[in-house]
């Protein structure tokens, strides 16, 4: 089986530009980065006495999931009606590029969606109109990484693979080469 690098140079390049007509390697459809949020403002409210142990436990989880230590995002201004005050943490944020995308996106298509529970495909509503890919994912265990014993609480967090396509219909026809599991029309 190839991965994400071999299988987009070998097969997915030569057909995009083919189809599409682009003259130039440069312009061809790819996955630029993969962006991985996950909102902990609610989690840290409710579990205000133990707050610091969930916040290191879950950017642990994402180190693992990623290989990459995570962004801590603040609250840029308050809301009472949300019970948030400037400054609090809000957020976790990993960009991934190059190697490590390759292989977040190998092991996203090859072992978490499939150990996904009542997982039909992606829809084709999870594309932006810039051709954009955002995939939520409920449970942090579909990824082997994280053992059912170790994880404190279970998360979600929601994926974005973006891409230089101008059109969601390129954008839709790059994921379909490149495997990703599309639900159809």
């Amino acid at each position: 089986m190839l991965n994400y690098l071999e299988k987009y140079q070998k097969e997915v390049k030569p057909a995009l530009k083919k189809e599409f007509g682009f003259k130039n390697d440069h312009a061809v459809l790819k996955i630029v980065k993969v962006v991985i949020n996950c909102g902990i403002g609610k989690m840290l409210i409710n579990n205000s006495s133990n707050s610091k142990e969930l916040l290191t436990k879950i950017e642990e989880d994402l180190k693992m999931i990623t290989g990459q230590k995570p962004v801590l995002r603040m609250a840029k201004k308050s809301i009472s009606n949300f019970k948030l005050r400037e400054g609090m943490p809000v957020g976790l944020m990993v960009t991934l590029r190059g190697k490590r995308m390759a292989d977040f996106i190998d092991r996203f298509i090859n072992i978490a969606l499939p150990r996904t529970r009542d997982f039909w495909g992606i829809s084709l509503k999870s594309f932006d109109e810039r051709g954009n890919l955002n995939f939520g994912v409920k449970e942090q265990m579909v990824f082997p990484e994280i053992s059912a014993e170790s994880a404190a609480k279970p998360f979600s967090f929601e994926v974005s693979f973006v891409t230089n396509a101008k059109q969601p219909e390129q954008a839709k026809r790059l994921f379909k080469l490149l495997g990703f599991p599309l639900k159809k029309e």
